[in-house]
């Protein structure tokens, strides 16, 4: 038996796009279940998923509930084997845009980073570094997985036998759903704000330099909450894991409590400060200065989005129109139309929408239109924005007129998961994979050849 050691006290990896839950034996003995080429899959992914899966309300006979995560696992191991083979590539840039998009949906679902952080005892800095890797193998295998589904296409016709097929006492009910547009303004952080925040790191490099310590100003300055606690100390990092100018101004630091000048990123200004080097890791302690919007420009945006809902109600502009004119969002092009990250449908079930958006809409009227409300882009810019219901649709079977794309997706998925087996089929008689014990007796989903021992 091949075995590893998990210490206390939690466990974490990023399977579609879900935190797993804490571990809660202090220590435990894991071992390898499976092994798809140089790739394990352990004991301990299988619970954790299985543990996370039970807290959200799943339900089902618990020996089939793992046979099932675990078929997952070595199908996703599968793929990524063949992304080496075909010598797929994901950036760094890649992993930290997706890292940190990911990470700030879990900072709204919590309600801020602290209470993310006290809730799984990690810091921000702790969750990245160990998120990172996994999540770089889980957008190889997304590249794989597209690779060989990517040309699967439905026609009109596929799309109407696949609906003619299904049995009519198992056609699906559609709940509730909803059409919604928005329109948003977002200030522009102006020059005085912006010398207001360089000036203010100015000072404090300057007592540094006078000899403050520059761990006792991160503490009562910096506005990273990830290593403010910390003195600012951020950790060995190596080449690729942060923003580009904050990554070479780091790297050009030669000697202990060297500091560096004011640099500027996409998150605000920062004074760096080097704690050591080793050979190609550094670490360093780094004060956050922010730049905000002035009040004065955030009062600005929301009056002039509750002129532009006045004008929409009196029908002097059609809600389109506007949100094409004067809409700082990118959806504009779409009507305004919010859309699902993963399918880009514009209807939207409740559970599908941020619930601040639901809060609002569930009491208005298909036509009505919200008036200001603060907003939150996905890069944490502050923001205003106006919502309009545009369709609120009431539960029904799903039919062909009404439903048409929905049915759509289901016939497509349910076309590329019959390439997906065929493939899992093929490739697995080729592929070195191994089975432990522990899962020998599952009824797996697909037909695999697993490799004797």
């Amino acid at each position: 038996m091949i075995k590893r050691m998990i210490l206390p006290a939690l466990l974490i990896v990023f399977i579609g796009s879900v935190f797993q839950v804490k571990a809660q034996n202090e220590k435990v003995v894991d071992e390898i279940v499976a092994l798809v080429g140089s790739h394990p899959v352990y004991w301990s992914d299988v619970e954790a998923q299985y543990a996370q899966g039970k807290a959200q309300g799943m339900k089902g006979d618990p020996p089939a509930m793992r046979c099932e995560i675990f078929e997952n696992l070595v199908f996703q191991k599968l793929l990524v084997y063949q992304a080496e083979i075909d010598s797929l590539v994901v950036s760094d840039d890649q992993v930290n845009s997706e890292l940190e998009r990911r990470l700030r949906y879990y900072i709204q679902q919590f309600g801020s980073q602290q209470k993310l952080e006290e809730f799984y005892d990690k810091s921000m800095d702790e969750f990245k570094n160990e998120l990172r890797e996994p999540l770089r193998l889980e957008l190889l295998s997304q590249q794989a997985q597209g690779k060989i589904v990517d040309n699967v296409k439905m026609t009109p016709n596929e799309t109407k036998e696949y609906f003619t097929n299904i049995k009519p006492d198992s056609i699906p009910v559609i709940p509730t759903e909803y059409e919604i547009g928005q329109i948003v303004k977002t200030p522009v952080v102006g020059p005085a704000q912006l010398k207001e925040a360089r000036e203010k790191l100015i000072a404090l490099r300057a007592r540094v330099m006078k000899g403050e310590k520059f761990s006792t100003l991160a503490v009562l300055y910096s506005e990273d909450p990830g290593s403010a606690a910390k003195g600012g100390e951020l950790g060995l990092f190596s080449k690729g894991s942060m923003a580009p100018e904050f990554e070479s101004a780091a790297f050009n630091l030669k000697n202990k409590n060297d500091l560096s000048e004011i640099i500027k990123t996409k998150f605000g200004y920062h004074l760096l400060q080097l704690i050591e080097r080793k050979g190609e890791f550094v670490n360093v302690r780094h004060i956050l200065i922010v730049p905000k919007v002035s009040p004065d420009d955030l009062v600005a945006a929301a009056s002039k989005l509750d002129s532009i809902a006045d004008k929409i109600r009196i029908d002097s502009i059609k809600f389109e129109k506007a949100a094409m004119l004067y809409s700082d969002d990118p959806g504009k092009v779409n009507g305004g139309s919010i859309q699902s990250q993963s399918t880009g449908n514009t209807r939207l079930a409740a559970d599908e929408l941020d619930p601040k958006v639901f809060f609002i809409i569930d009491k208005m009227k298909p036509g009505e239109i919200s008036g200001s409300v603060p907003y939150t882009t996905e890069d944490g810019t502050q923001a205003y924005r106006i919502l309009y219901l545009k369709v609120r649709t009431q539960p029904h079977k799903a039919n062909m007129k009404e439903d048409y794309n929905k049915i759509q997706e289901w016939a497509l998925a349910n076309k590329k998961e019959k390439v997906i087996s065929k493939w899992i089929e093929t490739k697995s008689k080729t592929a070195y994979i191994r089975l432990g014990e522990k899962y020998k007796s599952c009824d797996f989903k697909y037909k695999w050849t697993f490799t004797a021992k």
